[in-house]
């Protein structure tokens, strides 16, 4: 890939979460906070990103590539996301842009096969269970240092296939190779957070991203992760978590430092 000459990918974006618990990818919800409609889903954006950077490392990104994205302006279903990818001295330049607007930039890297870094150990993370009942986000349940759990989760075929149907991902590499793909893998971290409080309607604003390993068809899957913030910006509160995933008990997948609006200033305006 030319340093000159940016590859673009384009995908017809579809909300596959219109229906879910978050109730900002309903459109009428969506509609009285302010925007055009429902908004798809921040993992189904780095979704989108995701596959030219697998198209450019290929496999080995997987297991041992980076990437960070932040989500700066709404994508909406059935317009069309540009996502360009340019390569740069450390890796890939990436953006992706819809109906004109940067909706997301990010860079993804390739770490060194000798010398790459390692994961930290599994018992570092708390192991916490998950609430019967799920208190109310604030900044009291997602005081800095709670720590939050995913129970185990199987990567079934159907699944998996569901999911390179939702993100359109028209690479061979996951059903060819059994692999989760790496929007599926984010995606447990936000139900680490969804699991274990109530939420209003939230927005995922960004996630830095280290592979460790490729999750596999048939892999049971669970997070541990600990708030690593809580804080407010521009009116809304914000929580960062550090997440670890996990495949079949004993290897981290990713670790992920996770961003997320779980209070809007719409919402924190409101009586």
């Amino acid at each position: 890939m030319s340093a000159a000459v940016a590859r673009t990918y384009r995908v017809a974006a579809y909300n596959p979460a219109h229906a879910s618990e978050n109730k900002i990818h309903d459109d009428s919800v969506a509609r009285t906070l302010g925007f055009q409609g429902g908004l798809v889903p921040g993992v189904e954006v780095y979704a989108y990103a995701c596959h030219p950077v697998v198209e450019h490392f290929g496999r080995a990104w997987l297991e041992r590539g980076g990437i960070e994205m932040r989500f700066l302006k709404p994508v909406y279903d059935g317009r069309i996301a540009a996502v360009s990818a340019r390569a740069a001295a450390a890796g890939l330049d990436l953006e992706v842009k819809s109906e004109g607007a940067l909706c997301a930039a990010g860079r993804a890297w390739l770490a060194d096969g000798a010398a790459g870094a390692r994961p930290p150990p599994i018992e570092a993370f708390k192991l916490s269970p998950s609430p019967m009942i799920r208190p109310v986000a604030s900044p009291t349940s997602l005081a800095e240092g709670t720590a939050l759990s995913l129970p185990p989760q199987r990567l079934t075929p159907e699944a998996a296939a569901a999911y390179l149907q939702d993100v359109r991902e028209t690479d061979a590499l996951y059903a060819r190779d059994g692999l989760a793909h790496p929007g599926a893998v984010l995606r447990l971290c936000n139900l680490a957070l969804r699991e274990n409080v109530a939420l209003p309607p939230w927005i995922h604003v960004g996630s830095r991203v280290a592979n460790f390993a490729a999750a596999r068809i048939g892999d049971e899957v669970s997070v541990r992760a600990r708030v690593q913030a809580n804080y407010e910006r521009k009116g809304h509160r914000l929580v960062d978590l550090d997440a670890l995933v996990i495949a079949n008990g004993d290897t981290v997948v990713a670790r992920v430092l996770h961003t997320a609006i779980y209070q809007l200033r719409q919402l924190a305006a409101c009586p």
